[in-house]
């Protein structure tokens, strides 16, 4: 928090514009479908992702509230589970993780049932996968033997979750561009050259 109270107190001095890159994490288990940003959310606030899921909401708070208090020009991003090249292998995204994971051999380990769901972004995109769909769809071009091995499902992590993107499309004018298995096909790319050059450095 204090990181975000130093920022916004400059931006106020220098009257910048400042952004908040929050996470669909607010919203918690939603009881609504699909997520609208009027949507207040529905998060466990003592729970063991609670301290990221809360952050992020007292981070959006002040922010609003140096808009209401400050007329500072703000603006937060609720951005949805994002993936692509430059991603770092090892970071303990969803993506990264199956893509390293079938690549390498590797089970691909999901956690509960894999049919909870997410919508994955190549930089925004509503179009849902079961986590059990994310697995196939990263096992099938690779040509991977990896099989799938299911584990308990964290505490709290939420059965689905898709973003609307009405605001986006109305307003900016903007809507995907890469789908889903394209955004995939060029993040296997990335990291298969990623491994084969840290294997090559490593021999």
């Amino acid at each position: 928090m204090h990181g975000s109270i130093n920022m916004l107190g400059l931006a106020k001095r220098v009257k910048a514009k400042i952004l908040q890159a929050s996470t669909s994490e607010v919203y918690g288990h939603p009881e609504v479908h699909s997520l609208e940003e009027s949507y207040w959310g529905r998060v466990n606030p003592i729970g063991p992702r609670s301290c990221y899921d809360e952050g992020k909401r007292c981070a959006e708070t002040l922010f609003l509230d140096y808009r209401r208090q400050h007329n500072l020009s703000i603006k937060v991003a609720r951005i949805f589970n994002t993936y692509g090249p430059r991603m770092q292998a090892h970071d303990g995204r969803v993506v990264s993780n199956f893509i390293v994971q079938a690549l390498t051999g590797r089970p691909i380990s999901i956690f509960g049932d894999g049919k909870q769901t997410r919508s994955f972004c190549y930089v925004g995109n509503p179009v849902e996968f079961t986590i059990m769909e994310l697995a196939e769809t990263i096992i099938e071009p690779i040509g991977s033997k990896s099989s799938i091995e299911f584990k308990p499902l964290p505490m709290d992590d939420p059965r689905q979750r898709q973003p609307g993107i009405g605001r986006a499309r109305d307003t900016l004018g903007w809507s995907p561009s890469v789908q889903p298995r394209e955004g995939l096909s060029k993040t296997i790319v990335y990291f298969d050259n990623l491994l084969r050059k840290q294997c090559d450095g490593a021999a």
